[in-house]
């Protein structure tokens, strides 16, 4: 039975996905800053900020002694900030930063010394098509989410010789608590931008995934794949 971790996995796109890939037949191990909302005999949960190292150590820890090995990381885990950039506090561009970046970070660099047994070991890191559309009113979170695709481009150099591929997905909005503030007008705005004018479903996300962390995909690393014909 394979193994993946996935942070964000209390509710929305993260949970889904860990649904899916316990339906999979996977062991997921989720987290999130509150207590587990998934209850199955394959799924174990930390409840953690992503950007606290201490934290994020200990869980990697933990794992190490409960686990032999990880195969998947899926860094999920991530907060939207969408307001107009002379409006936006201090406090709000350090809070985005902090679990986009460092979270992506911290969970990177821990989770792969855990991956050395995997046959086929897997990073996947979540972006947004707010980047490559520079959306008005997402300048952190376009931003944050920027450093993230960079990130990943510099992983997939630095990890290839232990053999892990690092990618990352960049979904379109979908119906989840992320654009529930979001006014139906800009939503509906941003999906005329799109090639294909419709909301995203995690379907769509867990297909992208999964051509991620097939075996025969060892020869793609380095890349970010935006839905929905966005580029």
């Amino acid at each position: 039975m394979k193994t993946i971790v996935i942070t964000g996995t209390r509710k929305g796109i993260g949970k889904a996905i860990a649904e899916y890939y316990l339906t999979a037949g996977f062991e997921v191990i989720g987290c999130s800053r509150g207590n587990a909302s998934i209850e199955n005999i394959n799924y174990h949960h930390y409840a953690l900020d992503v950007s606290d190292e201490e934290a994020v150590v200990d869980m990697a820890r933990a794992i190490r002694e409960s686990h032999e090995k990880i195969d998947a990381l899926l860094n999920n885990a991530g907060i939207a900030s969408m307001n107009h950039a002379l409006l936006t506090p201090g406090v709000t561009v350090n809070r985005v930063l902090q679990t986009n970046v460092v979270g992506t970070f911290l969970f990177c660099r821990e989770m792969t010394k855990l991956m050395r047994r995997s046959s086929a070991p897997r990073i996947v890191n979540f972006t947004t098509v707010a980047h490559p559309l520079n959306l008005e009113g997402e300048a952190i979170y376009a931003a944050s989410k920027a450093a993230v695709e960079s990130l990943t481009r510099i992983l997939a150099r630095e990890l290839a010789e232990l053999n892990i591929t690092v990618n990352a997905l960049g979904p379109t909005p979908i119906d989840t608590d992320l654009i529930q503030g979001v006014p139906p007008k800009k939503i509906q705005e941003l999906i005329q931008r799109q090639a294909i004018a419709r909301l995203g479903e995690v379907s769509d996300v867990c297909n992208a995934i999964d051509f991620f962390l097939k075996a025969e995909s060892n020869f793609i690393t380095g890349q970010i794949l935006y839905l929905g014909g966005v580029s």
